[in-house]
């Protein structure tokens, strides 16, 4: 690095080796995966007691930072990249991504408003094209990128809330199950509709949304003065991977006049395996859908997506002009992002979905798509088998969620024995599990999501549980 305190600039030969160092670390980090534990340790309060310091005044070495990184700091965490992360919905990590996100951060481009890179933009607006046409939705919808299915959902009751209430905001009401995700209620409340105006509908016993009660919520709400606009559905929840009976909810929102938006962080990008959609019918009707490719497809975390069928809809929503932005010489023709979201200040996050999609192909996905849920299947059924589960939700995509039970135990006691049964299963450090309590029981959960599960993950998911199940049980029945 130059001796000029006002250079920032390394040299070719500095930034060629911190790059090759970088690459040949991560490599071999990929290739320990398999090995790494699923679960590492983070109970790390005092590390991170120690970690905490002060602005440093003068720069240091690079190698010596990589390493600490990935060699103390990285490891006390989840291995959310690995084979055996079957807890909460994985996020697998491909590593293409990375260098797209290399490439975007180094020639730093803007991307805000077409002009200032159109043939960017353009590639990102080609992705977000593919994902609408998997999706089955018609060629007017329009969309956009986001940091994960948050900030699509935040996006999505502004549409709703756009159409359907105008200024009247207070008297709006939003609608979803007792399983809704907590980021759907979070994102109404920064809309402006406050938790006293959001609904929890009842589910079925396959904890899916019962469109009974949802009508008779609707009636009540209309009959007290207020204005219901948006229905929030799920394909595929978190806790029990539930999928809403979308067709039945497209056409109560149809007669009601409701915005139907579908929560599809989880389970929606198995929509574009033409044999698996049947397991959410009704998901192309929606108004709006949010995404989350890192999930569905395979890509890093904070890669997330929403879909608006009525792209106008959206662009109202969001734009606006300045004096300092630049005229449209050529009309509507083409995307300009900054006009269908709310940022104006942003990079390329496009990139790592096009390049991905582009490298692979479509068909490559789909694959990957249909293994992870027949491998789900197989799971389940091995589970299910197993002395003392009770299967609460089988996989209704690629998700289920069982707990214990023994003659005689009582809920308590069977929420304690399945929560052991969850860390025992951990402290193996083959797989990672994670639980959900609903409606007042916990229950175990797997989740085949991740790229780089295979069947013999799985097998080892499998032996583990029932191993771990049966001393459980032999323990609490002693």
């Amino acid at each position: 690095m130059s001796t000029d305190p006002a250079d920032l600039e390394f040299t070719a030969d500095e930034m060629r080796r911190m790059g090759h160092a970088t690459v040949e670390r991560l490599v071999d980090h990929v290739l320990s995966l398999e090995k790494q534990p699923a679960r590492g340790d983070v109970d790390a309060a005092n590390l991170c007691r120690r970690l905490r310091e002060l602005p440093p005044e003068r720069g240091v070495a690079y190698e010596p930072l990589l390493d600490r990184l990935l060699d103390e700091w990285v490891p006390r965490s989840f291995t959310s990249s690995g084979p055996g992360y079957l807890a909460y919905i994985p996020g697998g990590g491909l590593y293409p991504a990375g260098l797209a996100d290399l490439i975007a951060d180094v020639v730093n481009r803007y991307t805000g408003v077409r002009l200032a890179a159109p043939a960017l933009v353009q590639l990102e607006a080609n992705a977000l094209d593919w994902l609408r046409d998997w999706m089955e939705f018609h060629a007017e919808t329009r969309g956009l990128f986001t940091t994960g299915g948050s900030m699509a959902h935040f996006n999505a009751v502004v549409c709703a809330r756009e159409r359907h209430l105008g200024a009247d905001i207070r008297a709006g009401v939003l609608y979803g199950s007792t399983q809704m995700h907590h980021s759907m209620t979070k994102s109404a409340r920064l809309a402006g509709i406050m938790p006293d105006r959001v609904r929890a509908v009842p589910v079925d016993e396959r904890f899916r949304m019962d469109v009974d009660a949802l009508a008779d919520l609707i009636a009540a709400d209309r009959r007290a003065g207020l204005r219901p606009f948006c229905v929030a559905s799920a394909a595929g929840t978190t806790n029990t991977g539930a999928v809403d009976p979308l067709n039945a909810i497209a056409d109560l929102c149809a007669r009601e006049g409701l915005w139907h938006h579908v929560d599809g962080a989880y389970g929606a990008f198995f929509h574009m395996c033409p044999e698996l959609r049947d397991l959410m019918p009704g998901l192309s009707r929606a108004d709006s859908l949010t995404l989350d490719p890192h999930k569905g497809l395979f890509l890093p975390y904070g890669t997330g997506a929403l879909l608006v069928r009525d792209g106008a809809a959206l662009r109202r929503a969001h734009e606006a002009t300045a004096g300092y932005l630049p005229g449209r010489a050529d009309g509507d023709e083409f995307y300009d992002p900054h006009l269908y979201g709310p940022e104006l200040s942003r990079g390329f996050p496009g990139l790592r979905v096009w390049l991905c999609l582009k490298l692979y192909g479509a068909e490559r996905f789909r694959a990957a798509l249909a293994e992870k849920r027949a491998l789900a299947l197989e799971a389940a059924a091995r589970v299910a088998a197993m002395p003392g589960i009770v299967m609460a939700a089988p996989p209704q995509v690629s998700l289920f969620a069982f707990h214990l039970r023994w003659p005689g135990s009582g809920l308590a006691e069977e929420n304690r024995a399945t929560e052991l049964l969850v860390e025992r299963v951990n402290l193996r450090n083959r797989v990672m599990l994670s639980g959900a309590v609903v409606e007042g029981r916990f229950l175990a959960r797997v989740c085949v999501l991740s790229f780089r599960t295979r069947a013999r993950h799985v097998e080892a998911c499998a032996t583990d549980l029932a191993e771990e199940a049966a001393a459980v049980l032999a323990t609490v029945s002693a």
